[in-house]
Formats: structure tokens, C-alpha cells, sequence
């Protein structure tokens, strides 16, 4: 099998499989717990907070801290519903506060908002054409603003978002505004830390970077956790500082920091690893698609590539490419089966028809330019084959 879905999910590393094994026969302890077996499992959960803070940049508690969840989707939802509730401000004009964001985020952030604007909360998005941030409209919509919830990296066609930037803006119009980023696309990929991107909030996630699936991690700052801006969301017995009670997920949480510790070590080769691959794609691409089109963004991470083949629908070139034991996918993995034209995709620019003939590449460092290849060879096939 070659699997170049990557952005839905990677593979476990050996050495995070090494470590869940660890936390379940050594470390299995209740981490609440005061006797030696929860001083063993605790240990081991500080030492994993650590490991994923500093994969953020975070090398000093006295900065911020990672509160582990159950996912990704569960950290942007407790930054954002958890931040927006704990303001509780009286609306003015009919809205009980403005809320900024993208029209490309992923559905963990774009349904959260979806609640909190039937609740009664205001939500500007930001254009995202050609993967850049509409600073215009974001100068003439900052001001008032409660919240900004914006991503690093787009899931689907691998924008690198100036989030940077837009804070700075938001916060010249709104010095109060609470700011959070979706760092899921990014971590391991992007170098970053709370002060490169001006965020009071990051969230990511484990099985991004070869640690499992149902781990994810929110940073909040020191200022933030002080001024009491965000509240918990899932109230019960008070673990991880009473930010998310639930009695923590000891092998998931280890294999998470042992993933953030690997990232954080092989960056520069992983990146050169992946860069390599991606460059053989596109150096044969037009051989052997010649009208398939690229859709690249002015700034990029090069683990995602968005390939439109016209002619041929996303689902019937995945399914050509499946058969041939190459897994790829048409965009995000969490709304793969609702079988809708990809909203960040024509955000993007994309009409709705290029959208439904557009697939996405997403590489890791265990990619090979002999798989890459393999998937030319692949994608040649089926442009000729599959036309409509």
C-alpha cells in the first residue's frame, strides 16, 4: 500500500507504539491517584506535557499550559465555546458578541461557531482566495471582537495562513480579543510558538504526527489562564487543573509526547524528506496529467498538495487510485462521507465543479519518490481512462 493521506491521519511511529506499550504494562496507574502507582503514571504525564509543549515552542511553564483532551475537535471546542462563555457580556445591536474567523476552517471550528451563532453570537469569516487572509475585510471587521479562532495550515489545499498578522490587526481594533488557533495541519510541520503567532490558544493534535488517534492538546497562556478567560466546558472531577475533567488518557497522552519529541528532533529531515517527494509529483506531473492543475497557494507547507484533474470526479479517481493500493483522498477526512463539494476548496477559488474533480496528496517523511512514481504512473491512467 502507498498512503498519501496523511492529513487525515499518519501511521504510529514504532518508537510511539514502543511507548503506549510502556504506559500500559509500566504505567497504568490512575495519575489522580497518590500512591506510588499514580505518582509513576503522573510522572509520565508531566513528562509527555512537556514533550508536547515544547514541540509549541513552550520551553517554560510560566508561559502557558497544555491541557490534554480527547482530539483536536474537542481542544478548538473548548477554546472557543470555553473562552466565548467565559466573557459573558451583555450583547449590544441584537448579538451577544463578534466572533472572527475563516470561511475555510475545518469543521471542528466551523460547527462550534455554527452553535455559538444560533446561540446569538455574530460570526465575521474571512475571505481565503488563493489561500491568503483578506486583510481588508479583516481591518474593517476587527473592531468589537471578542474572539479570533483562525488556522495555521489549511487541511485541504495547504495554505500557511499570516495568523500572525491578522492578530496584530485585531488586537489594534479589539486589545481585548481572545485569539486561538487551529495548529492541528501545522504541528511538526511549521516551526511556531504562542509568541510567533500572537495566540492566547493552540490546539493540536496526536495522530498528525505518528501518535494515535483520540489524543488532542490545547495551549493556554499564563495571561489567559489568570484573567480567567476560558472556562471548562466538560465540568467533572477536576483533572488537568479542573480545565477538563476525565481521567486522562495515560498510553495516548505517551505516545503523544513521544511523537511531539520526535518531531521536534527530526524537523529539518523530515521536512527535507517530504519536500523531496513532493518535488518528484510535480516534476512529472504535467507528462503525465497535462492539464491537471496544481492548486498552490502563495505561501504553503509542502506536505499537501491539491491536484484538480478536470473531467474526472475526485470520488472516481480515488476509487481508480485505491484499487491500485494508493490511498489518497478529496479533502477533509472528517466530511469525506457527507459527499459535498469541498467548501475550502471554493473558498479557495475553485467553482464547484473544479472542486468535485479535485483530490489531495498529503506526503510524510516515509514517502518515497519511487511511490511518488507510483502515483504518476497512477494519475496517468486515469486521466486517460476516466474522462467524462
Amino acid at each position: 500500500m502507498i498512503y498519501m493521506d496523511n492529513s487525515a491521519t499518519t501511521a504510529p511511529l514504532p518508537e510511539v507504539a514502543c511507548a503506549v506499550s510502556r504506559a500500559m504494562s509500566e504505567a497504568w496507574g490512575n495519575p489522580s491517584s497518590t500512591h506510588a502507582a499514580g505518582l509513576s503514571a503522573r510522572a509520565l504525564l508531566e513528562e509527555s506535557r512537556r514533550q508536547v509543549s515544547l514541540s509549541m515552542g513552550v520551553r517554560r511553564e510560566t508561559e502557558g499550559r497544555i491541557f490534554f483532551t480527547s482530539s483536536g475537535t474537542e481542544a478548538d471546542n473548548l477554546a472557543i465555546i470555553g473562552s466565548v462563555y467565559a466573557k459573558n457580556r451583555p450583547g449590544k445591536n441584537g448579538s451577544r458578541g463578534k466572533i472572527l474567523s475563516t470561511d475555510s476552517e475545518h469543521p471542528a471550528v466551523d460547527m462550534a461557531l455554527a452553535r455559538l451563532e444560533a446561540d446569538g453570537f455574530t460570526v465575521c469569516r474571512i475571505p481565503t482566495r488563493g489561500g491568503v487572509l483578506d486583510f481588508d475585510f479583516l481591518a474593517g471587521n476587527a473592531e468589537g471582537a471578542i474572539l479570533a479562532t483562525l488556522m495555521l495550515v489549511n487541511n485541504e489545499s495547504g495554505a500557511l495562513y499570516d495568523v500572525k498578522r491578522a492578530f496584530s490587526l485585531i488586537r489594534a481594533a479589539s486589545p481585548d480579543c481572545v485569539t486561538h488557533v487551529d495548529a492541528v495541519q501545522g504541528l511538526g510541520k511549521v516551526k511556531f510558538s504562542p509568541a510567533s503567532l500572537g495566540a492566547d490558544m493552540i490546539s493540536v493534535s496526536a495522530h498528525k504526527i505518528g501518535g494515535l488517534k483520540g489524543v488532542g492538546a490545547l495551549y493556554v497562556s499564563a495571561d489567559a489562564i489568570n484573567k480567567k478567560q476560558l472556562i471548562p466546558t466538560m465540568p467533572g472531577g477536576g483533572q488537568e487543573s479542573g480545565m477538563r475533567s476525565g481521567t486522562e488518557n495515560m498510553p495516548g497522552i505517551a505516545g503523544f509526547g513521544e511523537a511531539a519529541r520526535l518531531a521536534r528532533e527530526r524537523f529539518d529531515e523530515n521536512l527535507a524528506a517530504v519536500t523531496a517527494v513532493r518535488q518528484a509529483i510535480l516534476a512529472g506531473l504535467t507528462d503525465a496529467v497535462p492539464d491537471a492543475r496544481l492548486n498552490e497557494p502563495a505561501e504553503y507547507i509542502p506536505h499537501i498538495l491539491s491536484l484538480t484533474v478536470p473531467g474526472v470526479k475526485s470520488e472516481v479517481m480515488l476509487n481508480h487510485l485505491s484499487a491500485r493500493g494508493i490511498c489518497v483522498s478529496a479533502g477533509s477526512a472528517c466530511s469525506a462521507r457527507a459527499r459535498h463539494i469541498s467548501r475550502a476548496m471554493t473558498a479557495f477559488g475553485l467553482t464547484p465543479a473544479e472542486a468535485d474533480n479535485t483530490i489531495r496528496i498529503s506526503l510524510c517523511p516515509g514517502n518515497t519518490v519511487e511511490e511518488a512514481a507510483a502515483l504518476l504512473s497512477a494519475l496517468e491512467e486515469g486521466g486517460k481512462r476516466l474522462r467524462r
